[in-house]
């Protein structure tokens, strides 16, 4: 039997409590589907592109920053799970908690946040691109279900997004960022694309 290339530690597990703890009354975009789902799945995809527990860790707080308390909030993951997880979960977030960066226009935001993702280590690019292979297959799923009207759960247009989507894959890519993620991302974009543009 093949070991597992990584072995998750308590620390992880304690990773988790705190996002459950921290999350525990957000709902994903346009639904009642807890957000943990959102974290835990993001956190795997991680794990199953190769991450060790510090990127897996970010990835179950990688909106916890954005959404749930600010800089306060990066000072506390910080003194928890140290200052590599820290950075990693602040590189994710295209804004802070409190701070007027959703007054922004959309693709002022998103744009700012993929030129910032262009310098960013690879370590942190594959988090951020775990991130968008959850997001993307949930658009597709939603899609399928509600068709184009779901895009009016977000501020920027289905053409916005799916370019958001497209220049993410490309900086995966020219980060090395593993097939395992960027494959699925590309499918999803792909799956997208035809169910908006026939």
């Amino acid at each position: 039997m093949a070991r597992p290339h990584l072995t998750l530690t308590q620390r992880y597990f304690d990773a988790v409590a705190y996002a459950a703890e921290a999350h525990a009354w957000q709902a994903r975009k346009g639904g009642n589907i807890a957000y943990m789902s959102h974290l835990l799945g993001v956190s795997s995809l991680v794990i199953e592109a190769g991450g060790d527990e510090d990127q897996a860790i970010a990835g179950l707080l990688h909106d916890v920053v954005e959404d749930q308390g600010g800089l306060q909030r990066l000072a506390d993951v910080r003194r928890r799970y140290g200052d590599r997880v820290a950075g990693i979960v602040l590189g994710c977030s295209d804004s802070l908690d409190g701070d007027d960066g959703y007054w922004m226009d959309y693709w002022e935001r998103k744009q700012a946040y993929l030129d910032r993702l262009e310098t960013e280590p690879p370590e942190l690019v594959m988090v951020s691109i775990a991130d968008k292979v959850h997001n993307a297959r949930a658009l597709v799923t939603d899609l399928e279900y509600s068709g184009v009207a779901v895009f009016n759960k977000f501020h920027g247009s289905a053409r916005e997004i799916i370019h958001y989507y497209r220049e993410c894959l490309r900086i995966g890519r020219a980060a090395d960022v593993s097939h395992v993620l960027t494959s699925p991302l590309e499918v999803a974009i792909r799956d997208v694309e035809l169910m908006v543009y026939g």
